[in-house]
């Protein structure tokens, strides 16, 4: 006979054995099979609403691949809007043509996108992973919290619309040209980045809205135009051997740089040429004793100089070696490397000089690329 108790007794105690073997058989099941797929993975996602986070979902066999392909989701989303809109932006670059010359300087999309993606990639973290053991592969969720991303964008639209209002004010008051022409430059720069961010704002933003600059891309780079077209002529002036083929490359370089240039004594709006890049090229062939191939030198030395002071503001210099099985062939191919690398590389350290961007060394601290010695041929 079951006393009084026992039943409620042995009744609790089976309970507790069924509630443990329960928490015990859950509990082997998540040891045995992981978390259960999260809903983010194919694209559900209730814990992270899309209006208040963007996301992006990556995978890979490792977890840091997994979570770096999550950030390159979220980033691709701004990548392709910025993408659309850059070619609103290239108008802030000079369009000129002249003589054979007809080439756009523009910024790149990569430059510009690389910008947003930088930025786009501070206001995200990984927010959840998940390991798919069928599979044998990882998941990461990336998310980016809107409200506190357009907080960042906003702070730096601010900056930014204080550096662009600063440089216009400083360009139309200057006096000196190449002080006006560099804060210009600046302030067409800082717009376009300004661009690029306020472009990321609206897809932050669930009403796509941004926010509106007081100047347009367009409108500072018509400005800059003018002035360089009107304002500031450079001149060119070669010496030595090929010196035609080579001025004229040269001069199609700084043109493609958005500057206006003359190599035939054309005077600007305000008389002579402002700036004036003179040098000196050679070739010659040299002796490297190789059996098979002719080898011949080239080296250029240029200086940017003011005429009306006869100020040397800075210095360039250049050379190198061509080699081919015979010396008209070698001689040829370096006339050809040398127009590119002074049509290319040569022209933009000047323009970056004249843009305020980069310090041309002065004369002082560039050694000669020419050698002073006028003999036939070169041993090396």
């Amino acid at each position: 006979m079951t006393r009084p108790g026992e039943f409620s007794i042995g009744l609790r105690i089976t309970i507790v054995l069924c509630i443990g073997l329960m928490v015990f058989t859950s509990t082997a099941c998540s040891w045995f099979s992981g978390k259960g797929k999260p809903g983010w993975v194919d694209g559900h996602n209730s814990e992270y609403p899309s209006t208040q986070y963007l996301t992006g979902v990556g995978q890979a066999d490792t977890r840091s691949n997994a979570e770096d392909q999550a950030y390159a989701a979220v980033a691709r989303i701004f990548k392709a809007e910025v993408a659309a809109q850059a070619k609103d932006w290239e108008s802030y670059l000079v369009v000129e043509n002249r003589g054979v010359s007809n080439a756009e300087r523009r910024l790149t999309i990569d430059s510009v996108t690389k910008v947003s993606t930088d930025k786009v990639l501070e206001n995200v973290r990984i927010a959840d992973v998940w390991y798919d053991s069928d599979k044998r592969m990882h998941y990461a969720l990336g998310a980016m919290h809107r409200a506190q991303a357009e907080a960042s964008l906003m702070e730096k639209l601010g900056s930014l619309d204080r550096a662009i209002d600063a440089d216009v004010v400083e360009s139309r008051q200057a006096t000196d040209k190449l002080a006006k022409i560099r804060a210009l430059r600046r302030a067409g720069r800082n717009l376009v980045l300004r661009e690029v961010y306020n472009t990321d704002l609206r897809v932050i933003r669930s009403s796509g809205q941004g926010v509106a600059s007081t100047y347009q891309v367009n409108e500072l780079s018509g400005e800059l135009e003018q002035f360089l077209a009107t304002n500031l002529v450079l001149a060119v002036q070669v010496s030595g051997d090929h010196a035609e083929p080579v001025g004229r490359a040269l001069a199609e370089g700084l043109i493609r740089e958005g500057l206006h240039v003359t190599t035939n004594g054309e005077r600007g709006a305000s008389g002579a040429p402002e700036l004036i890049v003179r040098g000196t090229v050679r070739v010659f062939p040299i002796d490297v004793r190789d059996p098979h191939f002719k080898y011949v030198r080239w080296c250029s030395d240029f200086e940017v100089v003011e005429p009306e002071t006869r100020r040397v503001v800075g210095a360039v210099a250049r050379g190198g070696k061509e080699g081919h099985l015979t010396e008209r062939e070698a001689t040829a191919k370096t006339v050809r490397v040398m127009q590119h690398e002074l049509s290319s590389d040569v022209a933009k350290v000047i323009a970056a000089h004249i843009f305020g961007e980069a310090a041309l060394p002065e004369r002082a601290a560039m050694p000669a690329s020419c050698p002073r010695e006028d003999v036939g041929t070169r041993r090396e």
